[in-house]
């Protein structure tokens, strides 16, 4: 069964080719463009979700917020934080709010793959071959 990944992400370009990449890789992948639009499309598709791919820096609800939303209402999803204003600050933010990993744009998608599978081995001990 293939690793089901929400990509929150509010630069529309990089969300429709990463979502493109990941899919191409055999990953089920779906796309949002707000913390708002990942929380909705969570709560009216329950478990279809392994692994949260979130944009740390969007409009509304940043990508934080979302975080605390998500680790709160579905903390068995897995979440990565990606972000091009990378910093310490966000970094310990993110790790403190419960992010898996924590990682700074432009990322090399043999990256975003391997700690996408990381993440979902971390609660899915029994899929390693």
């Amino acid at each position: 069964m293939p690793i089901r990944l929400l990509v929150v992400d509010d630069e529309v370009d990089f969300l429709e080719s990463i979502v493109m990449r990941i899919e191409l890789r055999g990953f089920q992948t779906h796309g949002v463009t707000s913390g708002t639009a990942a929380l909705e499309y969570l709560e009216a598709n329950p478990g279809s979700v392994a692994i949260v791919l979130l944009d740390i820096k969007m409009p509304g609800m940043d990508g934080l917020e979302t975080l605390r939303q998500i680790k709160t209402s579905f903390p068995e999803i897995e979440a990565i934080v990606v972000t091009g204003h990378g910093s310490q600050e966000y970094n310990r933010l993110g790790r403190e709010l419960g992010a898996f990993d924590y990682l700074i744009k432009p990322i090399r998608l043999d990256t975003i793959l391997e700690r996408i599978e990381a993440a979902y081995r971390s609660r899915h001990p029994e899929s390693e071959s």
